[in-house]
C-alpha cells in the first residue's frame, strides 16, 4: 500500500507485471475510488461549462455522452484534465484526479460565483468507483451485475447509463475496452466480491501506470500541470480554439509560442527510462516525465518534453544512470487492445 494524493492505495496484489497482462488479455479492476465524482446542476450549467472547460460541452447532445477537456488556469496551464458527462440540461457530471479534487472544487465553483450563482457544484462523497478493464471486461461485468446488461451493450466508447443505484460508463484509462462503474460508497466492497467472482483480476497502482503509459494517456502532476499548457502536454486535441466562444485560459493560448512538445520515447537496447531524466536532441534539451518497462512490448518507453521541432523518427539519448542511452521517438500510443504498435 502506498500514498497516491492522500489515499491508501493498493501498489500491487501479487504480480504486477501478471495484473497488467490481466487487463490487456483478459479483464482486471482497479479501485479508482479516489477519483472524485462533481455534480453539476442548475440552470444554464451547459452555459458555465463551456466557459470553463476548454474543450467544448456543446459537442455533448446525447444525454450519457462524455467529453475528455483540460482545466485551465487564466494563464493556460493545466489545473486538470477531467472527463464531463451530460445528464441532462440540469445536470452535468464531472470526474477529476484525487489530488486535484479540492483545487478544482473551489476553482469552479469560484467561476460560478461570477456569472452563474444558481449553479451547485457537489463533491459526491458517498460515491466509489470500479474501473473494470480488457477485451473480456464488459462481459464479466454483465456476468456479475445481469441488470447492467440491457442498459450497457449499446453503449459506444464514452457514453454511460445510469442502471439502478450504479453509472456506467464505457471509459477507462488503460487502451482496453471496459467500464468505469460508479456505485454507492456503501455496496462498493459487495460489487468488488462479484466482480472478483466473476473471474476479474484485481490490480494496483503499478499496473494502471504501465497500462495508461502504454496507452498514451497522461498522468496529472507528472506529464502536466500548472506550469505547463496543453499545446506542450500533447492535449492540443482537447482544446477547442475553433468555435467562437470564450473559455478560461484561450486568450492566453491565443497567439502563444509552442516550442515544446510531449512525445513519446522507444528505448532501443536494456535499461528502463523514468521520470526526470535529461534528453539529448538535434534541437536541444528536454527531460523526460513518465517512464516505465512497458510489459506488451517488452522495452522501456517514456513521455518526454523536447523541443517542438523533435519529430517522429528522431533519435535521441536519455541519460540513465551517468550513461547515455539511445531512444527512438514515436507517437504515441504504444500499445492498445492487446497489441504493440510501435
Amino acid at each position: 500500500m502506498v500514498d497516491f494524493g492522500g489515499w491508501d492505495m493498493p501498489l500491487n496484489y501479487g504480480s504486477q507485471v501478471e495484473e497488467h497482462h490481466a487487463v490487456r488479455r483478459d479483464a482486471g479492476m482497479f479501485d479508482v475510488s479516489h477519483m472524485r465524482v462533481l455534480d453539476a446542476t442548475g440552470p444554464d450549467v451547459r452555459g458555465f461549462l463551456r466557459h470553463a472547460l476548454a474543450n467544448n460541452v456543446d459537442k455533448l447532445k446525447e444525454p450519457g455522452k462524455a467529453l475528455y477537456s483540460c482545466l485551465l488556469d487564466d494563464a493556460g496551464h493545466v489545473l486538470d484534465d477531467l472527463i464531463v458527462y451530460f445528464l441532462d440540461e440540469r445536470f452535468f457530471r464531472i470526474v477529476v484526479n484525487a489530488a486535484t479534487a479540492p483545487k478544482d472544487l473551489a476553482w469552479l465553483r469560484g467561476l460560478a460565483a461570477r456569472r452563474w450563482p444558481a449553479i451547485v457544484i457537489r463533491e459526491r462523497d458517498d460515491l466509489a468507483m470500479i474501473a473494470v478493464q480488457g477485451p473480456n471486461a464488459r462481459a464479466k461485468v454483465w456476468q456479475a451485475f445481469p441488470d447492467t446488461r440491457g442498459p450497457t451493450e449499446a453503449l459506444k466508447p464514452f457514453a454511460a447509463a445510469t442502471v439502478g443505484q450504479r453509472f456506467v460508463a464505457r471509459t477507462g484509462y488503460t487502451g482496453e475496452d471496459g467500464f468505469e462503474i460508479v456505485t454507492p460508497a456503501l455496496r462498493a466492497a459487495d460489487d468488488w466480491r462479484a466482480l472478483e467472482a466473476a473471474g476479474v483480476k484485481p490490480c494496483g497502482l503499478g499496473a494502471r501506470d504501465t497500462l495508461r503509459l502504454e496507452a498514451g494517456m497522461n498522468l496529472y502532476g507528472q506529464d502536466m500541470d500548472e506550469r505547463v499548457g496543453p499545446f506542450e502536454s500533447a492535449l492540443g486535441w482537447t482544446v477547442d480554439m475553433a468555435s467562437p466562444r470564450d473559455f478560461v485560459g484561450k486568450a492566453a493560448l491565443t497567439g502563444a509560442p509552442r516550442d515544446r512538445a510531449l512525445v513519446g520515447l522507444l528505448l532501443d537496447g536494456g535499461g528502463v527510462l523514468r521520470a526526470h531524466q535529461k534528453v539529448h536532441t538535434a534541437h536541444g534539451k528536454g527531460e523526460t516525465t513518465s517512464g516505465t518497462f512497458a510489459p506488451t512490448l517488452g522495452r522501456s518507453i517514456a513521455f518526454a518534453r523536447v523541443p517542438a521541432a523533435v519529430a517522429a523518427g528522431d533519435a535521441v539519448e536519455v541519460e540513465v544512470r551517468d550513461k547515455r542511452l539511445t531512444a527512438r521517438v514515436v507517437k504515441p500510443p504504444f500499445a492498445r487492445h492487446g497489441k504493440a504498435i510501435v
